[in-house]
């Protein structure tokens, strides 16, 4: 059978390859990789929790990148294009190097049933390798302990928030979920953990196989007024600080967790990968990450942002809060039928003036209809609207907006996207 020539054809035949498109496990992974032969050529920091992932490893990308390393980035889900989930010194891949390495790792699986993660973990380790690359920050899929990120060594690992989520995989419960997170920590390395009050599961966890654990709040922190902030942690009997740094360019009242989160890694891997005060501070201030609280400029106010969980929902919920006032708020909402969705409207419910629910692409997507029904029973009163999709959902928030409301996108990453791409055909020129 020829190979797929394309990577539009290569996501399909990645897709068909295993007959589930989730399966933990990393049997499978390290096979392939074992066959594929590549070896390890540069430290690698791990990242995983239930929200906070992405922005965390944004924020080691760009410091690092500012620090002058060549640093190599694979995330998930992507937003518009697949090529967004492997970056190489801030570049997303190319179709080319894409489908290179996609050829690889279907040579070298020999008939393994790779998921479709899993095929495009191994892809991007081949990509990684090849590009000759000092750092290499690999963000967990789901979980940690089953992650196919997990196949390979880290030499820092961090843990951002731990709560609930992805229950049929990994747990009813924050002990059940953090020991499955906990699973990305090594002995006698850094685990860094962005939680202040983690569950006492990955703190047994981390003792137990002798990590070096520095939880927030107890080994490392932050403090800060309007103007800056500052980083702290203990060194032995020394308390160490680094005062005067700008807040994150990403927005929101938990990105200094996350920041100070990535900075204790970092300080952690000091010896291998310095990093000087004004790498910090140009990291910070020019890092970026679409669909986390990115706030459009113009008016209305358009707000993107991916929370598909309870705690994210939490989270958005205050950020909103701290905008200021807006007459009316419209909101894009569009999730996958196995979160909890209940919990997530109970937390923005009371922020939100008009439901636009939508039905997403996919199996697992939520229809409108279910969505409408779910805010219905949290908030009866709400006006609740059912759209096919995204992008119709965003229109009719577009035209029935006024100048000085606010328009809302968010929950499933696709949700997001089919609204980006609308928004992108409007700024486009004619």
């Amino acid at each position: 059978m020829p190979l797929p020539q394309t990577l539009d054809a290569w996501l399909a035949h990645i897709d068909r390859v295993h007959s589930q498109s989730i399966a933990l496990g990393l049997d499978r992974v390290a096979r392939v990789r074992d066959a594929m032969g590549i070896e390890k050529r540069a430290p690698v920091i791990t990242v995983g929790g239930t929200n906070g992932k992405g922005s965390t490893c944004a924020m080691l990308e760009s410091i690092l990148r500012c620090a002058g390393y060549r640093v190599g980035l694979y995330t998930s889900p992507h937003l518009l294009d697949y090529n967004e989930r492997v970056r190489v010194t801030a570049v997303p891949a190319s179709d080319v190097l894409l489908c290179e390495a996609f050829a690889a790792v279907e040579a070298a699986r020999g008939g393994v049933p790779l998921t479709y993660f899993e095929f495009g973990t191994l892809a991007a380790w081949k990509i990684f390798a090849e590009a000759r690359l000092d750092v290499l920050i690999l963000e967990v899929g789901m979980g940690g302990r089953l992650d196919a990120v997990n196949a390979f060594e880290p030499d820092c690992s961090i843990v951002t928030s731990i709560d609930i989520d992805h229950t049929q995989f990994l747990g009813d419960t924050r002990e059940e979920i953090g020991r499955e997170k906990a699973g990305i920590f090594r002995a006698a390395r850094p685990a860094i953990v962005g939680d202040p009050m983690p569950p006492n599961s990955l703190i047994e966890y981390a003792s137990q196989i002798g990590a070096v654990l520095q939880v927030s709040g107890r080994h490392f922190g932050f403090a800060g007024d309007r103007q800056q902030w500052g980083f702290w942690r203990h060194d032995g009997g020394k308390l160490v600080k680094r005062a005067g740094l700008a807040y994150p360019a990403l927005r929101g009242a938990n990105q200094l967790l996350n920041a100070s989160a990535a900075i204790a890694a970092l300080e952690s891997l000091r010896d291998r990968l310095p990093v000087s005060m004004g790498d910090l501070r140009r990291g910070l201030i020019t890092v970026e990450l679409p669909g986390r609280f990115q706030v459009l400029p113009g008016r209305p106010s358009i707000v993107f942002d991916v929370a598909h969980n309870p705690q994210a929902a939490a989270v958005l919920r205050e950020n909103l809060s701290n905008m200021g006032y807006f007459p009316e708020t419209w909101a894009v909402f569009g999730m996958l039928r196995d979160k909890d969705i209940a919990g997530v409207v109970r937390h923005l419910r009371d922020g939100v003036d008009h439901w636009l629910c939508v039905t997403l692409d996919g199996p697992r997507a939520a229809t409108a209809d279910s969505l409408a029904r779910i805010v219905r029973e949290e908030k009866p009163d709400a006006d609740v609207r059912a759209f096919d999709g995204a992008a119709l959902a965003y229109g009719a928030a577009r035209e029935c907006a006024a100048e000085d409301d606010r328009i809302l996108v968010f929950g499933s990453f696709l949700t997001v996207a089919d609204a980006m791409r609308v928004q992108q055909s409007k700024q486009r020129p004619h």
